[in-house]
Formats: structure tokens, sequence, C-alpha cells
């Protein structure tokens, strides 16, 4: 293990010749490997790649960061306990219709789910199973000088837990650099001290789609099988989506997987006339083909933008009524709704127990071991704790220590400390319960070099943990077929930056090196 002296002079200073080298070696090992993204516009001009032909690199780290093992140990050893929570959260239809209620009002497209979930429920579901393919995030939290660090919770994901595919991906890279003859490897940090766990990310998110295709393949279907993953149309972030299809047909290679814009589940999808309501798929390139579709994937439909019009929202319906195994269904990803994430975290007096027991009957430890990761969230609504939330975020001084988050997946939605007043001012009051307020969690300090768009970005950095789980279960009988952890993510964000997103180009891809 590095001591903190080492720790503290990581990453190594290498020369402009060294650099080169370095640079050189991680564009073209990227790209061999698809640790790749289209380019953004900034980059090259739309004009000049008309038929999107064209790669870069990933925005990435030259050198893994380092990263408290302890806390990294402690986040994946929670990972099936919080696939079982929200699982347990997705089956309780009467929680989730109290966390609606509150902010439906104010939140047009939380409306709009749960009146596709009333819809479905009224002819009644008929695919009892649901895939969730989650990722929970986190930050190192470093209290007093003197105090371990500790892992807190900065969200739990639902709907498209993206990087699957590029994280194990510069996992490998660094990897590849430790066993070359790079400044990585310089004194004073020797081989044997750079502690690079495995990531299996991209392996174990597939089993958890070939799990729920294994699951369905078994309800005796009328047509062959397919795998659907329902996208964005265009997409910067195809090569990440790619490795997850790759491995899907690699683990079982009689699977057919397609790739379906949002915007034309209606043109390319049909409910068949049976009880079962079966998902029929028609390849635009062999229309006289018939698939049925065993599980649809969500990489879109997470954010307003991907429903434009009406017709958007019957293409949801029609997926959601259909006997399709979901991930996710409506109910998982208003599960993942930060509403529901700050009911579970805000503190409540000693006298009264956990919500989290609503969900979890395994015994107060693991309810503890839960607890201990939640930042403290509150309410923006009429309760006590959401009126004194109320006073701390409009207070030109307190609000310098909190975020405030609405319920959207995706980078680039949050404001940060004092931008928190203007922007609240700016809101009718009745809007402001459809926000949550966070306390900003205080990472310890580290250092790193990123690579984006060809320039090298030195200085101080903020890392951000995702573990991914995989959870197949059925809603019906509650019953858990498949709970596993699988792999992580790690991004990188230069610290004067508030948001983390890797696609909305705020982040970078990074590995752990624990310490």
């Amino acid at each position: 293990m590095a001591s903190p002296s080492e720790t503290l002079s990581y990453p190594p200073e290498i020369t402009a010749a060294e650099s080169k080298q370095l640079l050189s070696t991680i564009k073209d090992w990227s790209i061999a490997h698809g640790l790749a993204v289209r380019p953004p516009v900034s980059l090259v001009a739309a004009e000049a790649d008309p038929h999107g032909v064209l790669a870069t690199t990933a925005p990435v780290t030259l050198f893994p960061s380092p990263f408290p093992r302890v806390c990294f140990e402690q986040a994946r050893s929670m990972q099936r306990a919080y696939n079982h929570l929200y699982a347990s959260i997705a089956q309780d239809e009467d929680f989730l219709r109290d966390i609606v209620q509150e902010i439906l009002e104010v939140d047009e497209f939380i409306a709009e789910l749960w009146q596709v979930h009333l819809k479905v429920k009224k002819e009644g579901y008929v695919q009892n199973l649901s895939l969730g393919l989650f990722r929970s995030d986190y930050m190192v939290h470093q209290g007093a000088e003197n105090e371990p660090p500790v892992i807190k919770q900065v969200e739990f994901n639902t709907i498209a837990s993206s990087f699957g595919g590029l994280s194990s991906q510069t996992s490998k890279l660094h990897k590849h650099l430790s066993l070359s003859d790079y400044a990585l490897l310089e004194t004073p940090i020797s081989r044997k001290e750079i502690d690079l766990p495995e990531n299996e990310s991209t392996k174990s998110l597939a089993s958890g789609i070939c799990a729920a295709f294994d699951a369905y393949s078994k309800l005796v279907p009328i047509h062959d099988c397919c795998v659907i993953f329902l996208v964005q149309d265009p997409e910067r972030n195809i090569f990440d989506q790619r490795h997850l299809e790759y491995e899907v047909q690699q683990n079982q290679s009689n699977i057919p997987l397609f790739r379906l814009p949002f915007g034309e589940i209606l043109r390319q999808t049909v409910i068949a006339d049976t009880p079962k309501r079966q998902l029929l798929y028609h390849p635009p390139s062999k229309p006289s083909q018939t698939f049925e579709v065993a599980v649809v994937y969500f990489r879109s439909g997470y954010d307003p933008s991907d429903y434009p019009d009406s017709s958007a929202w019957e293409g949801r319906l029609q997926i959601e009524r259909s006997n399709a195994i979901k991930c996710p269904t409506v109910l998982t990803q208003l599960a993942g709704a930060k509403k529901v994430q700050q009911v579970l975290a805000t503190p409540t007096p000693s006298s009264e127990p956990s919500i989290v027991i609503r969900f979890k009957k395994t015994g107060t430890a693991e309810i503890d071991n839960l607890s201990k990761t939640f930042t403290n969230i509150y309410p923006l609504d009429d309760s006590p704790a959401g009126l004194e939330a109320r006073r701390l975020a409009v207070d030109p001084e307190h609000c310098k220590g909190y975020v405030l988050k609405p319920q959207r997946e995706g980078g680039g939605n949050n404001i940060y400390r004092s931008a928190i007043p203007p922007f609240l001012k700016s809101l009718p009051e009745t809007h402001w319960k459809s926000y949550i307020l966070m306390e900003i969690i205080t990472p310890p300090p580290v250092h790193n070099l990123i690579l984006r768009n060809g320039v090298v970005e030195k200085g101080g950095v903020i890392c951000e943990l995702g573990i991914y789980g995989t959870c197949l279960w059925d809603q019906t009988s509650k019953e858990v077929l498949h709970n596993e952890e699988a792999g992580y993510l790690l991004r990188t964000k230069g610290n004067k930056s508030e948001e983390g997103g890797v696609a909305a180009g705020f982040g970078s891809m990074d590995s752990c090196r624990l310490i």
C-alpha cells in the first residue's frame, strides 16, 4: 500500500517527451480498443463529418486516481443490498404513489410516467418479471483531519446506467500502462504498490441481460426471441453501448440483438393480438421477419427531451403494456427519482425507525450499513424539514453547503451553492417541492491529468465512484431471481467543475488505484 507521502507526489511529474509518448499510446490504445466516443461538434463540425464515421478518444485520465481501499470495498459490499432495496421500492406501488402525488402537479414528466403505469394497471400487467441494471454513485467524504474517509451516496440510477462498457476498457488501459515502461511506474511508486482492481462491468452487466433473456425464453415464446436496446438517435456515447451489445452476443451467441431508436417504437414494433401481448419487432433490413422481444433495455427515455410529442409517450406505453421484460419498468424508473432518495435519506429523530425498514426485513445491521452511506437530503415542501431546508437554500451563506437537484437523470441538471437562491427565486414557490436539497460532500484532495479532445488538463480533481448491480425479480411474488454486484465506474472531473457527467462534457473516465 502506498504511503501518504507517496500519494501526495502522485501522479508523477513527466517530461514533454514522456508526455508525448504517453499520449500517443493512450490515443492509439483507446481507438484500437473502443475507449471512444463520437466527437463533439466543438471538436469536429457536423459538416466536416456528414456521415458520422469519426471517433475520438473518450475523455480519460492519464493515470488511475488514488482511491481509499476501505471505501471501495465498502461500496462494493453494499451493492446487492442496494439492488434488493430498489427492487423492493419498485414493488411498493403505494409508496411510489405517495411520492408521485407530492410532485406530479409541478413535474409533468413524472406525472406522465405515472399515467403510463396507471393505464397499464387498468388493462392488467402481463409480465411480472423486472430487470434492473443499476448504478449506485458515491463520493469519498473527508471529515476532520484525523477521521477516516467514508463513502456517501450521490445518487442511485435505475435507468440507462451508462459507461459500463467504457469503464472496463479504462481499467484495461491503465493496466496496459502499468505493464509498460511509462512514468506511471517511476519512483517513488514501484510496480508492486500500484493496486488496480479487476473491473468486469461489461461482462457482468451483459450477464444480467442474459439472465432476463433466459427467464423469458422459458415462457414458451411464439417467435424467435431477441433483445432490444432502446436508444437515442444520434448517440455520441455509442461505443459504450456497443461493448455491452457485443458481450451479450458473446455470452450467448444465439441472442439476436437490435438497436431501436426511441422515436421508432410505433413504426417498428407491434403488440400481438394475444392475451400475453407479446412485443413483436420487424427489423428494417428484413421487415418480413418477426422477432418476439424478450428484453427491452432502455438507454433512452430518461429525460423529457426523449418525449417531444404524444407519439413518444404512446411508444413508451406500448413497451410497458407488452410482455417483454423491461429494464426498467416505469415503476422501477420512478423508484430512481431523487424524491425517493430524499425520503430514504432525510434524517429522522432517533426515536423513529428508519423508513428503510419498510423495504428491508433483514435486520438492523444491514439497514445501518445502508444508512451510513446516506448523505443528508431534505425536501423543499411544506413539512417542517422542508421549511427548514427552504430557509437554508435561500440563505446567501448556508446555501454554500448544498446542491439542488431535480428529478432528472444525466449530467448538467444540478444547481450548486450560491447559484441556488437566485435560481429558486426565479421559480414559483409551488415548484420548489419538485427539487431536493442535498448536503455537499467534501472529498479529499486528489491530483491527476485528463486527456480531453486532444488537450491535457492538469490539476486538482474530484472522483465519483459508481458500483453497478444487476437484479431480476418478480413484481408479484417478490422473488429475486438474480442479484449481483457488477463492476465499477470511476468518473473524474476538475475540482473547479460542479457537474460530473462524461457524456455531458464535464467528467472523464478513470480507474481506481487503491491506497
